[in-house]
């Protein structure tokens, strides 16, 4: 395996991780449903994100999926992302916890970024 598949790959399973384990917390955590009250959103919200999470990890990492359909999952999780460091940030969330969506942000660009390299 080159440098690129290496990169791609691991950054891509720490984003599909990452996805399937929140999701499968908020449909079987109370403290996650309680979140998402803190954060104002409604209880549907919760599960309607969650089922997308464990649909755009699997569009990630499932190689016979079509780019414009990674490219669909891959821009979702950017929104979620963004989407998250606004909501902690405007209810007043430590710094530690706002800043975790963007450093996921990131991991997400690298994945991205490599998937044209692979």
């Amino acid at each position: 395996m080159n440098k690129n598949k290496i990169i791609y790959w691991t950054t891509t399973g720490i984003i599909s991780a990452m996805m399937v384990f929140s999701a499968y917390g908020y449909f079987s955590n109370p403290d996650m449903k309680a979140a998402f009250v803190h954060l104002g959103f409604p209880d549907y919200f919760r599960i309607e994100l969650g089922v997308l999470k464990v649909l755009g990890a699997l569009a990630l990492i499932l190689p016979m999926v079509p780019n414009k359909i990674k490219s669909f999952a891959y821009f979702g999780f950017a929104l979620t992302f963004v989407s998250a460091f606004i909501a902690h940030t405007a209810s007043g969330d430590p710094i530690a916890v706002a800043a975790a969506p963007i450093i996921f942000l990131v991991i997400l660009g690298i994945s991205y970024y490599y998937q044209d390299k692979i």
